[in-house]
């Protein structure tokens, strides 16, 4: 087979037909410039954030006082914390232990934990007694755990 070379007639004339390669280049690069510069799909979630509580209407909650003579300690069965009789958290455990070393006159602070209550809520509380730097600490109803 041999190709067919076109005769000396056909080439003198125009060509008929549009030649349509350099136009599907140009589209491409379009068509890939349009795509790069898209921009990525976001994915929004919606997320309530927590309002500073002095600026509600009802302003902040009064904090657990911290009493001049002793400060009961409680940990429940559930690994909640109690500070006198208010249910406090890790960190506001820590401000209020904090607040009680600087009094002029330490308080003494009881240490009671329930005895079904979980070691690693007891051993944390004990860091946050520790990091405040905690001088007069007591140990109430040891008697509980005589069978251990």
């Amino acid at each position: 087979m041999s190709m067919s070379a076109p005769s000396s007639s056909d080439s003198a004339e125009p060509m008929m037909e549009m030649n349509t390669t350099p136009l599907i280049d140009v589209l491409l690069v379009l068509l890939i410039m349009f795509i790069i510069t898209l921009p990525p799909p976001t994915h929004a979630v919606k997320v309530d954030l927590p309002m500073d509580c002095k600026t509600q209407p009802g302003g902040c909650p009064p904090k657990p006082p911290v009493e001049p003579d002793k400060n009961v300690l409680y940990i429940l069965p559930g690994g909640q914390i109690m500070w006198n009789t208010t249910q406090v958290g890790l960190a506001e455990l820590q401000e209020l232990l904090i607040q009680s070393t600087e009094m002029e006159k330490e308080p003494e602070l009881h240490f009671t934990p329930d005895p079904e209550a979980q070691y690693d809520m007891v051993n944390r509380v004990l860091k946050a007694v520790k990091v405040a730097k905690v001088n007069k600490l007591g140990f109430v109803g040891n008697e509980n755990y005589r069978n251990f």
